[in-house]
């Protein structure tokens, strides 16, 4: 039996992201997100943030990088937020465009052609790029799929 056998209830538990201006980024995540700072380190050598929702923790944020995010190198692709409606998408597209967020589509698109699944994709301060999506509701709604033969969220 091989040991990932044994791993029944396995489930992402946090995501934690290099920013290089922490209380910019706490505003930005809990701004969007609706998240709260559950716990901070202030130590000027060691700056960093808990941020969490009904209990539980979503994203850490670590004040320990310079520049912007480069997608180019290997690591994380793109942090994506599941909601359960396309109004929620929407209103959170709202949110960003009065915040001046960059996004890599006009509006909401869907996850490939025809799907019923879709969201928009965006960068936050430090170009780390975000994803709010539904997994239905889209179709018809939305403008095409950016590109015909690759998924969306794998090539933004």
């Amino acid at each position: 039996m091989s040991s990932t056998a044994q791993l029944r209830t396995l489930q992402t538990g946090h995501v934690g992201l290099n920013v290089t201006d922490l209380a910019r980024s706490i505003a930005f995540y809990r701004a969007v997100f609706g998240l709260d700072v559950t716990a901070e380190g202030t130590d000027p050598d060691r700056r960093h943030a808990f941020l969490g929702r009904d209990g539980r923790l979503v994203v850490t944020l670590w004040q320990q990088s310079a520049g912007r995010f480069a997608p180019g190198n290997p690591g994380l692709h793109h942090l994506s937020f599941e909601v359960e409606s396309l109004d929620e998408v929407r209103a959170t597209e709202r949110l960003l465009r009065e915040l001046g967020a960059e996004f890599a589509y006009d509006g909401v698109v869907p996850h490939s052609e025809g799907s019923a699944s879709g969201g928009i994709f965006f960068t936050d301060p430090d170009g780390i790029r975000l994803e709010v999506y539904t997994r239905t509701g889209v179709a018809g709604t939305a403008a095409a799929a950016p590109t015909a033969t690759a998924p969306t969220c794998g090539f933004f």
